[in-house]
């Protein structure tokens, strides 16, 4: 910016500086141009002040059209930066946070969803283990186990939430993970949120494919397992978006539910925000 008015500026000079050295000639070898032109001199020099004022206006013109660029660009920038700051402004205001606690169920998925879902070529609500492919449960849907994945969770912080994704999911036990990712061609995989009126609690539901010769979780015995990481996104009712990891540190079952779920007693969880939160558009 200061290089172009610095070579506009220069550029002015020049021009000035040419149109008075030749006024001042002009005027010098006047009675000399009235003696050899006559009144093709008086015309020579009409016409070389017409042209010095059209240069004049020109650049004046330019110049007032640089001054309206560079103001029209400032308030550009200027709205940019009080709309970006009104987003997070917002977002910072209308995220939520949710932590998990009570009770983690782990059962059989019900072959109500299952027939609902995966028979209909949907992975709606489903995860699949990391050396699962999407083709071979749908080519072969009785080769693989359905398990569903039920955690209550409360709002700790922020706005009432409208919808919960899993990015990935990963259970430790005995040094060995097992790893759940969605299904191709999205970022997340949508989980159930259901209230419990009695309870007044919110549960969060996702299900999980793996096949059959995995020793992941077998409904006719305790299940354990050390530690869950939970890889989520949260998106608000106001539609502010944050991500975060989530651990979950509980105990072990000591017997099986009468449905064949084990239950585990979460005893802490914590919550890692991995990215800022943001207004997510929607349609």
């Amino acid at each position: 910016m200061k290089n172009s008015k610095y070579n506009i500026l220069t550029i002015m000079i020049i021009i000035s500086t040419f149109v008075f050295g030749v006024a001042v000639l002009i005027l010098l070898f006047g009675d000399y141009m009235e003696k050899a032109f006559n009144v093709i001199g008086i015309r020579v020099a009409t016409l070389f002040v017409a042209f010095a004022s059209f240069c004049s206006s020109s650049v004046f013109s330019l110049l007032i059209f640089k001054h309206n660029r560079t103001i029209s660009q400032a308030n550009e920038d200027a709205n940019k930066r009080a709309e970006l700051f009104r987003e997070v402004q917002f977002a910072s205001n209308n995220y939520s946070i949710i932590e998990f606690m009570d009770r983690l169920l782990i059962y059989d998925e019900s072959i109500r969803y299952v027939e609902k879902y995966i028979m209909q070529q949907s992975f709606n609500f489903h995860m699949l283990e990391e050396r699962v492919e999407e083709e071979n449960v749908l080519k072969n849907p009785q080769s693989f186990t359905y398990i569903s994945l039920k955690i209550p969770f409360r709002i700790v912080e922020g706005k009432i939430v409208s919808a919960i994704s899993f990015n990935k999911l990963r259970f430790m036990r005995d040094g060995v993970s097992y790893t759940f990712f969605p299904p191709q061609g999205i970022d997340g995989s949508p989980a159930y949120i259901l209230h419990n009126e009695t309870t007044k609690r919110n549960n969060v539901i996702i299900n999980l494919i793996v096949p059959k010769d995995s020793d992941f979780f077998v409904s006719s015995k305790i299940n354990d397992f050390s530690k869950i990481e939970i890889d989520i996104e949260i998106l608000s009712i106001l539609g502010v978006k944050v991500k975060g990891v989530s651990e979950l540190f509980f105990t072990n079952p000591l017997q099986i539910e009468g449905n064949a779920s084990n239950t585990y007693r979460i005893n802490s969880s914590t919550f890692t925000i991995t990215e800022t939160p943001k207004v997510l558009i929607l349609d």
